[in-house]
């Protein structure tokens, strides 16, 4: 492989019903473009009581970006929204200053029958002069994502611009995510088609890059800006994302993202002593790591 490549591997971790694979942060890349968080759920097969049930827990500085193929994610937040994200949908919710949020398998879920949860939960990290920015959230059904075909791939514009083309979510600095599909096998060329850094999450199937095979659950990551070409194998899914980075690099905390280490530590505090908003009638609470 090309030495300008990083290749990154999924990382287990255990959410407690079901296992994650997160691929950003990584030691050797803390972000790509203002993507600085990103985990894939499932596929797992979900019901007779297992669920997805992510308690009130709180976020300042980021947007949150959910992503389904499969299944089902039921969004409560502190601003009183309450929205069912359903597969090809877009959720994005701005933490700004300060947001609290559920995540729940919806109530027609919850039975005897099984099914399966596959998707994606990504941060996009606020530029700093943007961080402490009201809350919102936006919500994108999956008719209104731009999508289009050429003979070899399927393409969905989930997020910013690429290929000549806008989505719908815009974001707060320059970025693009796209859901490619290859119906056969053939070759990406990425030329003149995005700006800023760039990463591709194999979500099935398997790229060819520098006489390499990178296969389902890894990440590669180009160090440059450079023009590429990626060879797809037949039935290859992809997400490709990534953007202008931002002028200063994002720091984390649990679930907080800040320029500023006074403001991630501020944060802590406040959710220590519960002074975040918090969803209507729900009164869950998921405590700050080892506090």
């Amino acid at each position: 492989m090309a030495n300008n490549k990083l290749l990154i591997n999924e990382r287990q971790t255990d959410l407690g019903n079901f296992m994650v694979g997160r691929l950003l942060p990584f030691r050797k890349k803390r972000q790509v473009g203002p993507f600085t968080f990103i985990d894939h759920m499932g596929p797992a097969t979900l019901g007779n009581g297992k669920y997805v049930d992510v308690d009130q827990h709180p976020h300042i500085g980021l947007s949150t970006l959910t992503y389904l193929f499969e299944g089902d994610i039921e969004h409560k937040d502190s601003l009183g929204s309450h929205q069912l994200i359903a597969p090809g949908d877009v959720g994005f919710m701005t933490a700004g200053n300060g947001v609290t949020h559920t995540e729940r398998t919806p109530q027609h879920r919850r039975g005897t029958d099984t099914f399966v949860m596959h998707g994606y939960q990504i941060w996009v990290a606020l530029p700093a002069e943007k961080e402490q920015m009201a809350p919102g959230f936006d919500y994108f059904p999956a008719d209104t994502i731009p999508t289009w075909e050429t003979t070899d791939i399927r393409f969905k514009l989930v997020a910013g611009n690429a290929f000549g083309k806008s989505a719908p979510l815009q974001g707060y600095s320059p970025l693009f995510m796209v859901d490619i599909l290859a119906k056969k096998e053939t070759c990406l060329n990425l030329k003149d088609q995005l700006e800023g850094e760039v990463a591709f999450v194999i979500v099935k199937g398997s790229i060819c890059e520098g006489g390499e095979t990178i296969e389902a659950g890894q990440m590669l990551i180009s160090k440059t800006n450079e023009a590429c070409k990626i060879q797809l194998e037949a039935g290859t899914q992809v997400l490709l994302f990534g953007g202008q980075p931002l002028d200063s690099e994002a720091l984390l905390l649990w679930n907080f993202v800040s320029h500023d280490k006074a403001r991630l530590k501020e944060a802590k505090q406040r959710w220590i002593n519960r002074e975040f908003p918090k969803v209507p009638g729900d009164d869950t609470y998921i405590a700050f790591p080892g506090a």
